[in-house]
């Protein structure tokens, strides 16, 4: 479950309600593609904007779609007892693992946080995977608070931000973090501009959101750094850059929105109100890197 390519999917929107095929189209392009695991209901599936039906739909059609494929599902609210009806909702349809982030109105404190791990991980029977997403929870982790959700016992993966490009620093990270964790408990990197060289520092798996729009150049670049051919990370690390430098400039989820647009995977318009897509002089920049994919995609 906690190894590889984990590819985190759009959940596009069409009239103010979630365009069902064109999620399943998403799935199934990353199932062909060959991806480790699926992550439906991440940040990039735009979780804290859906009901709790819409949610357990959108759980319920990755899980039937992904041909075997281990299905891992978003269950982050803002109060813990919703977060205790989504973690109920995602094992009825047969979620693999669950991924929980600590959704924040009022700031949290460590105590806080680890108290809501705690009582969801009294109410698992699968795998729980720590979502560590500073950019949108507005919440850090701590070295002792990873130490401290890890011991729980639903607990089998932490994801961490994205450390350096340079993937000896990232192993000095890496290396110092596993000394603290049980070792049952995977590392996973997310920013996928970082992840790559996560990966060859010794990440277990890249939590990624490209992979859910372009799952095939995910999958050779996870292979490249999984068989140390630094080269080749390189290489498709230079194709992918100006798709990087328009996730620092304009959010992933807007530019991932907008390769799926012009891939035909998704109808226009498919994000949340009021989240709006790319400004035309970017989404054309977008295109282009993807055009320049064309071996790829």
């Amino acid at each position: 479950m906690f190894s590889g390519l984990s590819a985190f999917p759009l959940t596009p929107i069409a009239d103010e309600a979630v365009d069902e095929r064109a999620f399943v189209g998403l799935i199934t392009n990353m199932v062909e593609a060959g991806v480790d695991s699926i992550g439906a209901l991440g940040s990039t599936g735009s979780y804290a904007y859906l009901d709790r039906e819409e949610r357990r739909r959108i759980a319920d059609l990755a899980v039937q779609n992904a041909a075997g494929i281990p299905v891992m599902v978003g269950i982050g609210a803002l109060r813990t007892r919703e977060v205790l009806r989504l973690a109920e909702d995602a094992q009825q349809v047969g979620a693999a693992a669950v991924l929980l982030a600590p959704m924040t109105y009022q700031h949290l404190t460590v105590d806080e946080v680890h108290d809501l791990y705690e009582r969801v991980d009294r109410n698992l029977s699968v795998p729980m995977c720590v979502y560590d997403n500073p950019a949108t929870t507005h919440f850090t982790f701590t070295d002792d608070l990873y130490e401290r959700v890890s011991a729980l016992p639903s607990v089998k993966s932490i994801k961490i931000p994205g450390v350096s490009a340079d993937p000896d620093v990232t192993a000095v990270r890496v290396q110092a973090l596993r000394t603290r964790l049980p070792d049952d408990v995977a590392i996973g990197v997310s920013g996928d501009h970082l992840a790559p060289a996560g990966l060859l520092g010794g990440c277990d798996l890249w939590f990624s959101v490209i992979a859910g729009v372009l799952p095939r150049v995910s999958v050779a670049l996870t292979s490249a750094a999984q068989t140390n051919d630094r080269e080749r990370v390189a290489v498709l690390m230079d194709r992918l850059d100006p798709i990087w430098r328009s996730f620092t400039g304009y959010g992933s989820l807007r530019v991932a929105s907008a390769i799926a647009e012009d891939l035909g995977l998704v109808q226009t318009s498919n994000l949340p109100h009021p989240v709006t897509g790319l400004p035309a002089d970017v989404r054309a920049h977008v295109r282009d890197a993807v055009n320049a994919l064309a071996d790829l995609v």
